[in-house]
């Protein structure tokens, strides 16, 4: 039984001052977030040059990078703004499934990537047939599915739990381990296995990934200096993806169901920082060719606004 129909964020901080401050900040950092992944996904997908499969997972990437900030990022500036920082049941629950069907699909499109490149430094000769439009095509419709049966899972699972108060959340976001703290029922057995769902999936996907690489890492040992080094260029910047998006993701939900005073700034850094850092690592260190569609791209806008 459901006797809370609202809860109340305790956000960020209750200092008004650092409020304002952090207000301002996570404002610039948003809207360059929103700006810099937009861009990278307009640009791709209106370029031809730009139609090989990396560049065709990054275009979406970057836009649930976008996506997942949003979910997140408005309500928490508005409340920093604002003197009463309330969120409804249902608008509680509708945050809590957003935040995680976009970083599943997220987990999902850092794997296809990591394929595209395995496929590409280790399989060359069946780069084209195995990485073909449609199957980059079925790897995004994978990420989507799955990252709906994911968030799916996490609402059902919190929204049969009791809530008759408190309803207080120490935090700026509806998330598992602050609403779980205010079940009205026992979550010592149930908990875990919720985190579990978000855990295991980072776990799984991690080990995946650096099994991945540590194979890709392997075979440049038969390739040219020039070839590993452009190979080594581009599989670095998304092992720093990697690394940026599943380090936080671990800290979060690999651990026992308790608050930590790190809690909120890690996840500030997966709301914000890491969707704006995203977009910067792919194009400044992968191939000419997105830095040179970027800026004719920039060039047409900057053109049509003169007339």
């Amino acid at each position: 039984m459901n006797n809370v129909t609202e809860f109340i964020l305790l956000g960020l901080t209750e200092d008004p001052q650092l409020q304002k401050l952090l207000c301002a900040v996570c404002l610039i950092t948003y809207l360059a977030t929103l700006a810099g992944n937009t861009f990278i996904s307009v640009t791709i997908f209106i370029s031809p040059a730009l139609g090989c499969p990396m560049y065709f997972f990054l275009a979406f990437l970057s836009l649930v990078d976008a996506l997942y900030s949003t979910s997140i990022a408005p309500k928490m500036i508005v409340d920093l703004a604002s003197e009463k920082n309330t969120i409804s049941f249902s608008g509680c629950m509708t945050q809590l499934f957003a935040e995680h069907f976009f970083a599943a699909a997220e987990i999902i499109l850092l794997i296809a990537m990591a394929f595209d490149r395995y496929v590409a430094i280790c399989k060359p000769l069946h780069y084209t047939s195995t990485m073909s439009r449609p199957v980059c095509s079925s790897l995004v419709e994978a990420a989507a599915i799955l990252g709906f049966i994911h968030g799916g899972i996490q609402v059902l699972f919190i929204a049969k739990l009791p809530f008759c108060g408190p309803n207080v959340i120490d935090h700026f976001m509806c998330d598992l381990i602050p609403l779980l703290k205010l079940a009205c029922t026992d979550t010592h057995t149930s908990g875990p296995l919720i985190a579990a769902n978000s855990g295991s999936l980072c776990l799984i996907t991690f080990t995946m990934l650096l099994v991945s690489y540590v194979n890709i890492l392997y075979s440049l040992r038969n390739h040219s200096s020039e070839g590993r080094r452009k190979a080594l260029s581009t599989c670095a910047s998304h092992i720093t993806v990697v690394i940026l998006f599943f380090i936080p993701c671990s800290y979060l939900y690999l651990r026992p169901m308790v608050s930590f005073p790190a809690d909120k700034p890690v996840t500030v850094f997966c709301t914000l920082v890491t969707p704006l850092l995203n977009p910067l690592i792919y194009t400044l260190r992968n191939e000419e060719e997105m830095k040179k569609a970027m800026k004719k791209l920039w060039g047409q806008i900057m053109k049509d606004n003169e007339m």
